[in-house]
């Protein structure tokens, strides 16, 4: 039932799965908490970049933001990354487009996290003359993270799924093989049943795992 399967790099595709959403969840908790700073900032430039930068990247589909970092950033400006072959510079750019728009989502999560934290304790912190980026990386955001590991998890989930737009410029993950396996193979359901239990098996360890790190390191008020 399964020889269609021959000559089909199935565990390659969701390898490019695997390392998408590891690279783009990375970039994305960095760019995330930054701009998460940025909305809480006592800085009004500074916050109103997170804002703007949130909400309009919230509200962009990301597959206008997958295809224009290759048809904008690349075929139009030239910017490959810092490589040389096609296949290399479309997953540098899908990586990038998935952590411009997931770290909207950490932001939020983030910033949510943060509003937990006393105000009592900032001001406390503030009054033994610590400055706004001692009291944030300190006080508020080891709380904050501590906070927040479920949503975190969430939107991790999303971005596993995400990656599938990566498919759009040319990436050789997951569903782009789906795509040529259902073109080229008379086994619709079957093809559909196996990349489904595929992405079951990425995404339902991880949010079990970080549901019970959330129950362990949830700060007790």
């Amino acid at each position: 039932m399964f020889d269609f399967l021959q000559g089909y790099d199935l565990l390659g595709a969701f390898w490019v799965t695997v390392q998408l959403t590891v690279y783009s969840a990375i970039g994305s908790l960095i760019w995330g908490t930054l701009l998460a700073a940025m909305r809480v900032s006592p800085v009004p430039l500074m916050r109103g970049f997170g804002t703007v930068y949130v909400n309009v990247v919230r509200n962009i589909p990301l597959t206008v933001i997958i295809v224009f970092t290759s048809l904008g950033l690349f075929q139009t400006l030239g910017v490959s990354m810092g490589a040389d072959r096609f296949t290399t510079i479309n997953f540098r750019l899908a990586v990038l487009g998935l952590t411009a728009y997931t770290s909207a989502f950490v932001c939020e999560a983030l910033r949510s996290g943060i509003n937990t934290v006393p105000l009592g304790q900032v001001e406390a912190a503030r009054a033994i003359g610590l400055s706004f980026p001692q009291v944030l990386r300190i006080i508020v955001l080891p709380q904050a993270f501590r906070s927040v590991v479920g949503p975190l998890a969430n939107v991790l989930i999303a971005l596993t799924k995400n990656t599938t737009v990566a498919a759009a410029i040319g990436v050789a993950e997951a569903a782009l093989l789906m795509r040529e396996m259902i073109e080229n193979e008379a086994q619709l359901i079957l093809i559909s049943a196996i990349f489904a239990f595929g992405f079951i098996c990425l995404t339902l360890p991880t949010g079990l795992f970080l549901g019970w790190v959330a129950k362990k390191v949830a700060v007790k008020r």
